[in-house]
């Protein structure tokens, strides 16, 4: 029996963000169609070409990697045609999406903070390039940033367009991944590391489920061949999971990344900034990703006697962010770590660099730390080689080994908030 799969109904780029985001960002959208997923075994090419002429409608995207169908504007009546096909599997609303080795360190570079307390650099040195590349899926990259190895992936918003930042936040997430050590402003958790701009999301920070379905089908194609392994995606919203496999689920957006994984890429995304259960929250909720909370640093040092952050004084050091999602269950918590999220400063369009905050500035601080942790400088790392399941695994019991001598938090599990944990701190000091 088919059944509409449960898409988030609204995802946001999730930093802090200001004003009535959803209503500044509805008016720039298309309107809201449907994915449609077709049985194992069926050619979604010639399947979806079929539909077109029977039914005359265009699709948008077609996807044959991430998972085997294709999004389109449809009314009722072709709506209820498609889902009567018996090739097809489900359908379900494409709905809005809204913008989650050591060397010297070069003269006229810092470390940031959140970057010294997860131990990617000190106050006089730096991680060289990981030996694999990371795809940003967000708002593009400013491809043009001396700070950064920026590469063009693929542009979901705009197709056959570069996929170029017009927004701020995905540049600021590529920054912090892999700014170089240059001279230029501040480094990375791994300096130099090439980045892939995978744009899903618009000026406003804004896209559809399709669009980031389509960023997925990308990286699911096109991946591994790039030496891609590891994919930041700092964007999430309302939305829940079921007891579903990736096998039985009908959630498409699952099913993607569920694709993303079987090609070996792994995929590390932002909580949320609800301040509540990140079962909530898609894609945070999917176990198959490693999901990444936001704690508070201002010193780079673990248990320091700090002041209120500057951009934040409501926030305590040393805490987890009074903004970040969190994990009830122990399925959740089983996927979950967490990094600095609080005043993080990164590179930034045209050149600059910028101060915010958010679950979206804790994320890349981990996807630069899975990164190293495939290899840098040619060493091999202890991930080389794991599937990502195995990869979410390592990188989770070396932070936890680590929190539990010296690096721990109020918020993770070994200095408990009731009913609440925010996981353990990501150590990338041991890569």
């Amino acid at each position: 029996m088919r059944r509409a799969s449960q898409l988030a109904v609204v995802l946001v780029a999730v930093l802090i963000a200001v004003g009535p985001l959803r209503e500044r960002v509805a008016a720039a959208l298309p309107p809201s169609g449907y994915v449609v997923v077709f049985r194992d075994g069926v050619d979604p090419e010639a399947a979806t070409a079929r539909l077109e002429g029977r039914h005359g409608f265009v699709a948008g995207h077609r996807y044959v990697s991430a998972l085997s169908g294709f999004s389109a504007q449809l009314s009722a009546a072709q709506l209820s045609a498609v889902a009567g096909d018996p090739d097809v599997a489900f359908h379900g609303a494409d709905r809005i999406v809204v913008a989650s080795g050591m060397v010297p360190l070069a003269r006229g570079d810092r470390a940031p903070s959140g970057v010294r307390r997860i131990g990617a650099a000190t106050t006089t040195q730096a991680h060289e390039a990981a030996d694999v590349a990371v795809a940003v899926i967000d708002t593009g990259i400013d491809l043009g940033h001396r700070d950064l190895d920026a590469a063009a992936g693929t542009n979901c918003v705009a197709r056959g367009a570069p996929p170029n930042d017009d927004h701020g936040h995905g540049t600021h997430v590529a920054g912090t991944i892999a700014a170089r050590n240059d001279g230029a402003g501040v480094v990375g958790v791994a300096p130099g590391t090439r980045v892939y701009a995978v744009k899903v999301l618009n000026a406003q920070g804004a896209g559809t489920i399709s669009q980031l379905i389509c960023g997925l089908e990308w990286v699911a194609r096109h991946g591994v061949p790039l030496g891609i392994r590891v994919a930041s995606l700092s964007v999430g919203g309302p939305g829940t999971i079921d007891d579903a496999t990736c096998a039985t689920t009908t959630d498409a957006l699952r099913k993607a990344v569920c694709s993303v994984t079987s090609a070996g890429v792994t995929l590390v995304v932002a909580a949320g900034n609800g301040a509540t259960d990140l079962a909530t929250t898609t894609p945070a909720a999917y176990p198959e990703v490693l999901t990444v909370s936001a704690m508070t640093d201002g010193d780079g040092l673990p248990r320091a006697l700090e002041g209120p952050l500057g951009c934040r004084p409501v926030e305590r050091p040393d805490s987890y962010a009074r903004f970040s999602n969190f994990a009830v269950t122990e399925r959740e918590q089983k996927h979950l770590i967490s990094a600095p999220g609080v005043c993080v400063t990164s590179t930034w369009p045209g050149g600059a660099y910028q101060t915010i905050s958010g679950t979206s500035m804790a994320a890349p601080h981990v996807s630069g730390t899975v990164a190293l942790c495939f290899g840098s400088g040619g060493q091999r790392g202890p991930c080389a080689g794991l599937a990502p399941n195995a990869v979410i695994a390592r990188i989770r019991a070396d932070a936890e080994s680590h929190a539990t001598a010296t690096n721990g938090f109020s918020g993770d599990p070994a200095h408990g908030v009731a009913r609440r944990s925010y996981g353990y701190l990501v150590w990338a000091g041991g890569y």
